[in-house]
């Protein structure tokens, strides 16, 4: 790619700090390290944030007796309004005034997003969702017993939280090209389950000195990050001096179409289709039914709806389950259960990076989807099964079921959100991938708002009723996808007899 003239101007404010004479000598390498080394820091410390809830929900329903070593004698009677046998229908009630604020304000975020500078708007919603989770947390100090209170809190933390997402895979779809996006997406996609793991492990050490403090500390761990965004995030490329990736030619047929193929192919001039490409490039930001009509944007989003009920179910309940679940034959305490929980979200990384990696090498995302969502079924039967017989059949399948049930769901949040927001329907249209990644997100967020709601009233009657809700989801799930692998197969068989075809004549 080649530069062009560049001032301290149009990069972020850190940058400042550096000497101009060195600008020069930055290559294009330089700053995708730095973009994905921040968005990834960016958006695990939004998980962290969000992982507090799920850690205290045991100490706020009460009453049982905590187990804290010495102080194995100290009685937890619950938090009020959350005690008491309504307590995890108030908990449910509580993630699902997060989750239904952050899947509206998903849709919204995607469209400001895509009409604003990025790097403002990401720093607003950090710091946002930071004084959220911090206010939160002050209501164990302020003896605050109102579920209004927190009710409040939830839906603004959850308005904030809806500006990360879109903000950092815009910022990332800008910096990387297609063809290695399923693994760096993969790779990258795991600041999920990192900031669920640094969120757990902050939220579980802390909880014996009152629950507050596991709000508190996420709550400035993520200002914290936000302060660099603000300082150090290179949004487009053009910024530091270089063409955008999108502005160069992909031969990417969506696997597909022979005749297309063939004209492309018959091409002899490559830089001619390059240059033409280039030129028809738009800047105007896509509307919201327009990107809704957008091929495979409706089949994903309706996948993740499903997907993410089962994934934000695990996120929300988990360290409750293992918490009330004896796990061979004995009752953990809520620090060894909220960090045992940890446990899936690392399978999820794995996961994650699995399926980036099989859907680059195989060209089929909907395929490797589908596989590893109809495989994580039963996994699931059997972690509910087993689960419980020692530690070592819980944490086996617990990473199990973690790899095969965020897999699909890494994957559609990243790759497929970025595949579907630059593909070539669109014409190259640089400004559509916030809205695109907005829908598909936000309409996960509503499955994922629905799921621990439902967990909280129907874990009373057993988590057998859990399980089998879950399962039924990832079923759905994979019907969204069905004819999108179909049709990925098809353009394989397609693409195969007309490459030996041309070998013949």
């Amino acid at each position: 790619m080649e530069t062009k003239t560049l001032t301290m101007n149009t990069l972020a404010p850190g940058f400042n700090l550096f000497s101009s004479t060195k600008l020069s000598q930055r290559t294009i390498f330089f700053y995708q390290i730095i973009v994905l080394l921040i968005t990834f820091s960016a958006y695990a410390s939004f998980h962290a944030s969000r992982k507090p809830p799920s850690i205290v929900k045991s100490v706020l329903l009460g009453p049982e007796t905590l187990d804290f070593g010495n102080n194995s004698s100290k009685l937890d009677t619950g938090w009020a309004p959350f005690d008491g046998k309504q307590g995890t229908h108030r908990l449910g009630e509580l993630d699902l005034g997060f989750l239904l604020a952050y899947s509206i304000g998903m849709y919204f975020s995607g469209h400001v997003g895509d009409r604003i500078d990025l790097r403002i708007f990401l720093t607003i919603g950090m710091f946002g969702s930071g004084i959220c989770t911090i206010v939160f947390g002050l209501g164990y100090w302020l003896n605050v017993h109102k579920l209004g209170f927190f009710m409040v809190i939830q839906i603004v933390s959850g308005l904030f939280q809806s500006i990360g997402w879109p903000c950092v895979v815009s910022v990332v779809g800008n910096w990387f090209g297609k063809s290695k996006r399923g693994l760096i997406m993969g790779i990258w996609n795991s600041h999920t389950s990192v900031g669920n793991i640094i969120g757990s492990i902050v939220a579980s050490s802390v909880l014996e000195f009152g629950w507050g403090w596991s709000f508190v500390l996420p709550g400035m761990f993520i200002i914290v990050v936000g302060v660099f965004v603000f300082l150090f995030l290179v949004v487009n490329p053009e910024d530091a001096g270089f063409e955008s990736p999108g502005k160069e030619i992909e031969l990417s047929l969506q696997v597909g179409d022979v005749e297309d193929l063939e004209e492309v192919v018959e091409e002899d001039d490559v830089g001619l289709i390059q240059s033409e490409s280039s030129d028809s490039v738009s800047t105007a930001a896509i509307g919201f039914i327009e990107a809704w009509r957008l091929p495979g944007v409706a089949p994903y989003a309706f996948c993740l709806f499903f997907s993410k009920l089962v994934a934000y179910t695990f996120l929300y309940w988990l360290p409750f389950y293992i918490r009330h679940t004896e796990v061979a034959g004995v009752r953990l305490s809520h620090k060894t259960a909220g960090i045992l929980s940890t446990i899936f979200d690392i399978g999820g990384v794995v996961g994650g990076v699995s399926a980036g990696y099989i859907s680059d090498k195989i060209e089929a995302r909907a395929v490797t989807s589908i596989t590893f969502l109809f495989f994580s079924i039963p996994a699931l039967i059997l972690y509910r099964v087993y689960g419980s017989i020692s530690t070592y059949t819980n944490v086996g399948l617990m990473l199990l079921s973690g790899l095969l049930v965020n897999g699909p769901y890494s994957l559609i949040t990243t790759a497929v959100a970025a595949d579907l927001g630059t593909q070539s329907v669109i014409k190259g249209n640089s400004r559509a991938l916030a809205t695109v990644t907005a829908i598909i997100d936000g309409t996960g967020s509503v499955g994922a708002a629905l799921g621990p709601l439902l967990t909280g009233y129907i874990s009373s009657r057993g988590w057998n009723s859990v399980f089998f809700m879950l399962i039924l989801s990832i079923f759905f799930a994979g019907l969204f996808l069905i004819h999108l692998a179909k049709a990925e197969i098809s353009n394989k068989i397609n693409e195969r007899k007309w490459f030996w075809h041309e070998i013949s004549t």
